[in-house]
C-alpha cells in the first residue's frame, strides 16, 4: 500500500513536471517573439525621430546652424577648455565628458558608465590640473597605472604612482610631495592594496585632506569593488574607508561594464551616499565582432595567417587563458615570424614594463596576454584584439575587446571559440558568484547565429539594441541562417550519458564526444547509436544541449585541480516524449562557385546554435 502511494505520488509529480516544462518552453516563445517586436519597433522609432529631427532642423531660423561660441557656466570652465585644448590636445569633449568634469569640480559624487576607449580617464585627469592639491588614482593593476604615467608624461602632466615595484627612494619623494602645498605634482596612482596595507599613506593622506590638497578620490574600474561584478578584487571591498575619513572628498567612479545592480554593491561598499551616475551608450561602432570555431587546440597557425594576412604591421592583443598559454603561444607566433611577446602576472615588473614599452612604441607587433594585460591600456592604434581562449563572461569580453580602435578607427574584435575550452574555463570559475552563468552566457554569445552580437551583449548592460544600427559590423547580421530539427541526434547523445550513469560511469563532454563519434571503450560500441555526424556538428549539438538544460555540468575535485563531467539536465527527460522537438539554428556557409557545381547546390551547415 506504502509502495502504491509513493508511485501515485511520483506519477503525480511527473505529470506536474512536465506542465511546468512545457508552460515554460511556452513563455520562452513568447519572450523571442516579443524580443523580436521590440526591435522591430525601435527601429521604426529611430526612423520616426530622424523624420522629426529634419522637420525641426529646416524650420530653423536661417543661421542657427552657425556655430555658437562656448558658454562658460562655471568658474573654471574657462580654464578647462583651454588646459583641454593646450594639455591633451583636443578640441573638443566627447559625450558625458563635460558633464562628469562639470559635476566633479562641483564637489559631487559620480558614477562614470562609459565604453572602454570612450574617454573615462579624462574625466578625472584634467579636473587634476585644474584643481588646488593632487587627485588620488586607485587602479587595479600596475600595467594601467604605467600605461596612463607614460601618456601622462608625454603631455607633461606631473603623475607618480606609489606600488610594490616603487623604491625607497621614489615612495620617500611621493609621501613628502603628498604635503607640499606646492604639489609637485597633480596625480598620484596607488592600488587598492596600497590603501589597505600602508598605514603611512593613509597617515599621508589624512594630513593632505587637512591642508585642502587632496582634491578628489577617482576610484577606476569601481566594479572591481562587487562580487557581482565580472572582476572582484577583495581589496577593492576594503575602500569604504576613504570616504569615511576624508567625508568632503569628491569621489568618482568609473568603469565601463557596471550593471545598475552592481554599482549598487559598489555605493555601498564605497560609502557612497547619493552619487549621480552617468551612463553612456555601450556601442562602439567602429568595432567589428566576429566569432570563429578552432580548427585544432591552439589554433595558432589560424591567428598567425589572419595577422600576417589582414594586419600586417599593424598592432594587436591575442589574449589566452593562462599564463602557460601566454608564453607557448607567444613562442609559436614567433616561429612563424610575429613579433610578439608574452605577458602575465607571473613575470617581474620590469619585464612586463619592457614589454608594454615595447609594444606602445611599436617595437613589437602583439602582446601575447592574460588578464593581468588589460583594463585602462590606452593605446590607440590597436587594430585587432584576438582571443585565442573565450573569455569568463561577457562583460570580460566586452572589456577585453575594448582594447580596440580607441582612435575611432576600425577594429576587428574576434574569438576562437573552442569545445575544450568551456570547461577548462568552467573549472576556474567554479567557486565564483555566478561563474557558471556568466560564462554560458559567453558561450551562448559564442552559439548565437540570428541575433545581432551587440544585441547579445546589450542584454548584459540593461540596453535595448536595435539591430539595424550595427550595419553588419559583425558576422551575424552578414551571414543568413536556417533553423533545423536535431530533437533524434539529442535522443542519441542523451541516451550515452544515461547509460554511463546507469553503470556508475562519469564521462568528460570529450568522452561523450568520442562515444557518439564511435571511439569510445570497446565494450560500449555495440551498445551505442554512432553517428554519422561530423565532430564539429556533434560538439555544438552537445553545446546546445548544456545551454538549455538537456545536460548540466558534474564538477569532481581533488586537492590539485577540478574535473568537469556531463549529467542529464532538468529537461532531458522531455527527450522520452514523441511529440517533444528541440530546433537549433544554424548558419549557412557560402560556398565558392566551384563547390557549388561539385555538389549541385547542396547547402552545407555548420552546427551553431542560439
Amino acid at each position: 500500500m506504502r509502495l502504491k502511494k509513493v508511485l501515485l505520488f511520483s506519477d503525480d509529480a511527473q505529470v506536474e513536471l512536465d506542465s511546468v516544462e512545457a508552460e515554460l518552453e511556452m513563455v520562452e516563445l513568447q519572450i523571442s517573439e516579443l524580443l523580436e517586436k521590440q526591435t522591430k519597433l525601435n527601429s521604426r522609432k529611430n526612423k520616426l525621430l530622424q523624420t522629426l529631427e529634419g522637420a525641426c532642423s529646416s524650420a530653423q531660423p536661417s543661421g542657427s546652424s552657425k556655430p555658437r561660441k562656448p558658454s562658460f557656466n562655471f568658474s573654471w570652465s574657462e580654464e578647462v577648455q583651454a588646459k583641454l585644448c593646450s594639455v591633451f590636445q583636443l578640441s573638443k569633449f566627447r559625450p558625458l565628458q563635460q558633464a562628469a568634469i562639470n559635476l566633479s569640480m562641483s564637489g559631487k559624487d559620480l558614477f562614470l558608465v562609459m565604453p572602454t576607449g570612450r574617454g573615462k580617464s579624462l574625466c578625472y585627469q584634467l579636473p587634476a590640473l585644474c584643481s588646488k592639491g593632487f587627485t588620488l588614482v586607485i587602479a587595479p593593476l600596475v600595467s594601467l597605472m604605467e600605461d596612463q604615467l607614460m601618456y601622462l608624461k608625454s603631455v607633461n602632466v606631473p603623475a607618480v604612482t606609489l606600488n610594490a615595484s616603487s623604491t625607497k627612494e621614489d615612495s620617500k619623494q611621493v609621501l613628502a610631495g603628498m604635503i607640499d602645498k606646492n604639489s609637485p605634482f597633480k596625480l598620484l596612482y596607488v592600488t587598492p592594496e596600497k590603501i589597505a596595507k600602508s598605514k603611512l599613506l593613509m597617515s599621508k593622506l589624512e594630513k593632505a585632506y587637512n591642508m585642502g590638497l587632496l582634491a578628489r578620490i577617482a576610484v577606476d574600474e569601481v566594479h572591481c569593488c562587487s562580487q557581482w561584478g565580472h572582476d572582484f578584487r577583495p581589496d577593492y571591498k576594503l575602500l569604504g574607508i576613504l570616504k569615511r575619513q576624508f567625508p568632503k572628498v569628491p569621489l568618482v567612479g568609473l568603469t565601463a561594464t557596471a550593471t545598475s545592480n552592481v554599482l549598487k554593491d559598489c555605493q555601498k561598499i564605497l560609502c557612497v551616499q547619493e552619487p549621480i551616475t552617468l551612463t553612456a551608450p555601450f556601442n562602439r561602432p567602429n568595432l567589428y565582432y566576429e566569432v570563429r570555431f578552432k580548427d585544432n587546440e591552439d589554433c595558432v597557425d589560424q591567428i598567425s595567417q589572419l595577422i600576417r594576412e589582414r594586419y600586417k604591421n599593424q598592432s594587436g592583443i591575442v589574449y589566452v587563458f593562462s599564463q602557460k598559454d601566454a608564453e607557448a603561444v607567444a613562442t609559436d607566433l614567433q616561429k612563424r615570424n610575429i613579433l610578439a611577446q608574452p605577458y602575465h602576472a607571473n613575470m617581474e615588473p620590469s619585464d612586463k614594463s619592457l614589454v608594454h614599452q615595447r609594444w606602445s612604441s611599436k617595437k613589437i607587433q602583439v602582446v601575447v596576454a592574460t588578464v593581468a594585460f588589460g583594463m585602462g591600456i590606452d593605446k590607440a592604434d590597436v587594430r585587432f584584439v584576438i582571443h585565442h581562449t573565450i573569455s569568463k563572461s561577457i562583460e570580460n569580453y566586452y572589456q577585453e575587446s575594448g582594447r580596440a580602435g580607441r582612435d575611432d578607427g576600425s577594429a576587428d574584435c574576434i574569438v576562437f571559440f573552442g569545445f575544450a575550452d568551456i570547461f577548462r574555463v568552467s573549472t576556474m570559475v567554479v567557486m565564483e558568484n555566478t561563474g557558471q552563468q556568466k560564462l554560458q552566457n559567453m558561450v551562448a554569445y559564442c552559439q548565437n547565429v540570428d541575433r545581432c552580437r551587440r544585441a547579445m551583449m546589450a542584454i548584459h548592460f540593461d540596453e535595448v539594441w536595435n539591430d539595424d544600427e550595427c550595419n553588419q559590423m559583425c558576422d551575424v547580421c552578414r551571414h543568413d541562417y536556417i533553423t533545423m530539427d536535431i530533437t533524434k541526434h539529442a535522443r542519441d547523445v542523451v541516451t550515452i550519458v544515461e547509460m554511463a550513469s546507469s553503470m556508475d560511469e562519469k564521462l568528460t563532454p570529450l568522452k561523450v564526444c568520442d562515444a557518439w563519434l564511435g571511439k569510445g571503450p570497446a565494450k560500449h560500441r555495440k551498445t551505442i547509436k554512432v553517428t554519422s555526424l561530423s565532430r564539429l556538428e556533434v560538439e555544438s549539438i552537445i553545446i546546445h544541449l548544456l545551454l538549455h538544460g538537456y545536460f548540466s555540468e558534474d564538477f569532481s575535485f581533488t586537492p590539485y585541480t577540478t574535473h568537469f563531467y556531463l549529467k542529464l539536465g532538468r529537461k532531458a527527460a522531455l527527450l522520452k516524449k514523441d511529440n517533444h522537438s528541440i530546433t537549433m539554428k544554424m548558419r549557412r556557409r557560402v560556398m565558392s562557385h566551384a563547390t557549388v557545381k561539385i555538389r549541385e547546390c547542396k547547402t552545407k551547415l555548420d552546427f551553431l546554435s542560439v
